[in-house]
């Protein structure tokens, strides 16, 4: 554009440089001589009238100039009349109120460039004519065209390019979540379906999404197979006391009130079964909380040296008859571990109870607790019948009893070391069992030990927690 602007302003300095020098108006007898014969014969169509080539009109700079065919060249007197053009567009006459003006105009999606320009005399100064230049700027409009023409392709591409791109974008983010969607409706028609979102291999919230969305699935499995355990063990092991019962009632029915022996012995034996199935269901629903311990208590601390003591001395007074010995040489006292205080005395209750009913005739127990390294270690041993080879990979099993009969006998269900061993691998430590039949066994607790920073942020954990528990019960 501003090569245009110099073509048209150029062209206009240099008629007014040749028509300045006439002095009065313009008209075409002075206008046409002033720009040289030689081009006023080219003009009409001759050929120049010189054949010298220094004074050839084609090398006459303004002859040049105004032989460009886009240039449109008019030449108007005082009374606005056409005294000279260069056989182009013919350009209306326009006031201007200084001496020079430039405008653009556009039509038919092209522009041109019209300058007006008032021819004053040199010597006096006055205005004689007017110059109107029109440059309709071919090359300049064919660029804009061409330009046009690869910016509309460019701007297809890119819209091609653009939709592609964001197609495959949303298709990247729409795809989980309709896999998700499908799960859901999937878990939904069937609660026991195994249907899980596959890895997406992202990294972004999507994944972490599908991740969270499959432990939750995961996590809902397992409380309905714990129900499922629940009501199957429940109505499996609640078939025996229930016959007991019925065989009693019925008869106290038909010889109890004629035989008093009789009525006492049924009763007796009926209480005795539902106080069983009361300690039965109790010990049940233990151990399903114990499976749920990560939801419940997600941030509990124990000192392990307090507990030990009060479960110790709370057993020692139960169980007058037997000696139970406490060893925690080896455990610094302010050791904490992650358990709930109430989980870890459950535990330790259950093996201890466990070494007393199995204990003949040597009643004594010992209880130690040490630290190695980073794990607590808590030992419990008896001196009773002891466990043998076979059956020490048994015991932890649910209504698991090496003698079911004298088992029975001893008021068990075989669901204490299960309740033990859900506990112990809820808080992610481990439990074994060393064993030697007639000498008696000794069940191994390890526990990872906290830091005192570990135990220092799980005891903020659990404040905050206290303090929104408070809050929701207060509002």
């Amino acid at each position: 554009m501003v090569q245009q602007k110099e073509t048209s302003n150029e062209m206009v300095s240099k008629l007014n440089s040749s028509l300045n020098r006439i002095p009065k108006e313009l008209e075409i007898a002075n206008v046409v001589p002033a720009l040289t014969p030689s081009a006023r014969e080219v003009l009409k169509g001759n050929p120049p009238i010189s054949s010298d080539q220094h004074n050839s009109a084609f090398n006459d700079d303004l002859l040049s100039s105004l032989t460009n065919p886009d240039l449109s060249v008019v030449v108007y007197n005082l009374r606005k009349e056409d005294v000279f053009d260069n056989g182009g567009k013919i350009i209306p006459f326009k006031n201007i109120k200084g001496d020079y003006e430039m405008t653009r105009i556009f039509k038919n999606h092209k522009q041109e460039l019209i300058t007006y320009q008032k021819v004053r005399a040199a010597h006096s100064g006055k205005v004689t004519g007017y110059i109107v230049v029109a440059n309709k700027m071919t090359y300049y409009n064919g660029l804009m065209k061409d330009l046009l023409k690869w910016m509309v392709r460019i701007s297809l591409i890119a819209i091609v390019l653009f939709t592609l791109v964001a197609y495959i974008i949303v298709r990247d983010i729409v795809k989980p979540v309709k896999e998700m969607s499908r799960v859901a409706l999937e878990v939904n028609d069937d609660p026991n379906s195994t249907a899980r979102i596959r890895d997406f291999h992202r990294h972004d919230e999507l994944q972490e999404l599908a991740v969270s969305f499959n432990q939750m699935l995961d996590r809902m499995q397992r409380y309905i197979d714990q129900q499922k355990e629940f009501v199957g063990d429940v109505s499996h092991e609640l078939r025996t006391p229930v016959a007991v019962i019925e065989g009693h009632l019925n008869m106290l029915k038909r010889w109890g009130k004629d035989d008093p022996e009789i009525l006492e012995e049924s009763i007796d034996a009926s209480l005795q079964e539902a106080k069983r199935m009361q300690h039965l269901i109790q010990e049940m629903l233990d151990l399903t909380r114990a499976e749920q311990i990560n939801v419940q208590y997600p941030n509990a601390v124990t000192k392990v040296s307090e507990v030990l003591k009060r479960v110790v001395g709370d057993m020692s007074l139960v169980h007058m008859d037997f000696v139970i010995r406490l060893d925690m040489d080896d455990l610094p006292s302010d050791t904490e571990i992650q358990i709930y205080q109430g989980h870890l005395e459950q535990l330790l209750v259950i093996l201890i109870d466990n070494g007393i009913k199995y204990s003949t005739d040597r009643k004594e127990m010992n209880v130690s607790a040490g630290l190695s390294q980073d794990d607590v270690h808590i030992i419990v041993q008896d001196f009773g019948e002891g466990i043998s080879k076979k059956e020490q990979s048994k015991i932890f099993n649910r209504f698991y009893r090496v003698d079911k009969a004298r088992t029975r006998e001893k008021g068990g269900n075989g669901l204490g070391l299960s309740i033990a061993q859900k506990l112990v691998t809820s808080y992610h430590g481990k439990i074994s069992v060393e064993s030697v039949e007639g000498q008696g066994s000794q069940f191994i607790i390890e526990f990872p030990a906290l830091t005192k920073a570990q135990s220092q942020k799980l005891h903020k954990r659990e404040e905050v927690e206290k303090a929104k528990k408070n809050k929701k019960e207060t509002n």
